[in-house]
């Protein structure tokens, strides 16, 4: 006894030798298996651990429960980076014995330790325990509107015949981030070279593309697909930034890069597009209702660290 209660909601970073106990914890609590998706986060956390925050906690020796985040940097027209909770699960077993507060109190440590003052997630309404798990936690409900909409329906194919729309290159960052300047005041280049260089790695998980027009950048969408974050099932697409230059507005750019990532993300078998936008951006906000984005049934939280 006294051995378990010395052990019991011990926290340390998540290995890719915990793989099978994550699995196996995630399937009892979602009635479905998603051993790819913990592979594909694992992995990217080895390739870049600065971006990643994945803890493991353990009761009386053995992995008990597990939590997963990465670090947001300018997606949704932010400023400061914020870490981002995509996935967490205890063994129900072990539900009672404080190993999410445990993780939760690691999990804000660490962001803390790097430098973040803000932790964001979502939660879809009917999930009811982990909204509790979040409300205990001190997650308070972000002022923010979250859109989403079938991608299997077309939308405006032919404003994509008007309009060149491309994948995103190297040699588009420069027009990107000019426009992307245009629209917030600040040189986001560092957001955007990762970006790009997601896309040109992982081109089946990042879906960026550019419009053009007199030989320049004309417009850009920023969307990457989740494949399992946020307890999701099946892969949704998520759109990050968008924005068309200034100068070349009302010309049918912005239908023409929706209506090609919404064919693109057809052929990938994505069902479902989402995205945040801020209260008061009233522009954006009529921009994506026209595209037939409506109020999702997800919602989004917050937590502020300092």
């Amino acid at each position: 006894m006294k051995t378990a209660a010395r052990n019991a909601g011990s926290c340390r970073p998540l290995a890719p030798r915990d793989l099978d106990a994550v699995v196996a914890i995630d399937a009892a609590l979602g009635g479905r298996t998603r051993r790819a998706y913990f592979q594909r986060r694992l992995a990217a956390a080895e390739r870049d651990a600065e971006r990643h925050v994945q803890l493991a906690v353990e009761d009386d020796g053995a992995l008990a429960g597990f939590m997963l985040g990465r670090v947001l940097e300018g997606e949704f027209g932010r400023s400061e980076p914020e870490l981002r909770l995509e996935s967490l699960g205890v063994r129900p077993a072990a539900h009672g014995r404080g190993l999410g507060a445990a993780l939760a109190g690691a999990f804000e440590h660490e962001a803390l330790g790097r430098g973040l003052a803000l932790i964001r997630t979502a939660a879809l309404w009917r999930e009811h325990e982990l909204l509790g798990f979040l409300d205990r936690a001190g997650y308070r409900l972000a002022p923010v509107h979250v859109l989403d909409r079938e991608a299997t329906v077309d939308y405006e194919p032919g404003a994509r015949d008007a309009v060149e729309v491309k994948l995103f290159e190297k040699e588009d960052l420069d027009g990107v981030a000019r426009i992307d300047r245009r629209h917030t005041g600040r040189d986001r280049r560092g957001y955007l070279c990762r970006t790009l260089g997601e896309a040109l790695a992982a081109s089946a998980v990042r879906v960026s593309l550019v419009a053009r027009a007199d030989d320049g950048v004309a417009g850009f969408v920023m969307a990457r697909v989740d494949y399992g974050d946020f307890g999701r099932a099946e892969p949704v697409a998520v759109i990050d930034t968008v924005g068309v230059d200034p100068l070349r507005a009302r010309q049918g750019i912005g239908r023409a890069l929706l209506s090609q990532l919404f064919a693109n993300l057809r052929t990938l078998g994505v069902e479902r597009v989402e995205t945040v936008v801020a209260p008061g951006n009233l522009d954006l906000m009529g921009f994506f209702y026209n595209a037939g984005l409506r109020p999702a049934e997800r919602l989004s939280f917050f937590k502020p660290l300092a």
